[in-house]
């Protein structure tokens, strides 16, 4: 049963990186890829914030954990996009931004986790 609820959190997370990514891909402009960032970022908020929580605090059934941390949040967060555009980016001779690219994820992606996990256990 457990492999059931990972892939319905899973098919959700998808869901929703492809909506958040295409709203904020629509919302800016230029060549840099602020929908994966946002999605990344996002991404690691919620794992810091959800792992805590339902780590920490309201300790539910294990089925329910595994299908949001590894199912949604699993799906949604994009490292293998990011990876992909920093290539193109640094191919299309825009190493700077491809640098960019991967200094804004990780630390903004450190810094999301480190808050959800704060978040977490603020509650």
């Amino acid at each position: 049963m457990r492999f059931v609820w990972i892939a319905v959190a899973g098919a959700a997370g998808a869901v929703g990186r492809y909506l958040v990514e295409g709203w904020v891909s629509g919302a800016t402009r230029g060549d840099f890829p602020y929908g994966t960032l946002v999605v990344n970022v996002s991404g690691s908020f919620l794992l810091g914030f959800i792992f805590t929580l339902l780590t920490e605090r309201l300790l539910p059934h294990p089925d329910l954990r595994v299908a949001l941390t590894i199912g949604f949040i699993g799906a949604y967060t994009t490292f293998s996009t990011l990876t992909f555009e920093t290539l193109q980016l640094g191919q299309g001779g825009a190493v700077t931004l491809a640098i960019l690219n991967i200094a804004a994820s990780i630390a903004a992606g450190m810094t999301a986790v480190w808050l959800g996990t704060v978040a977490g256990r603020a509650l």
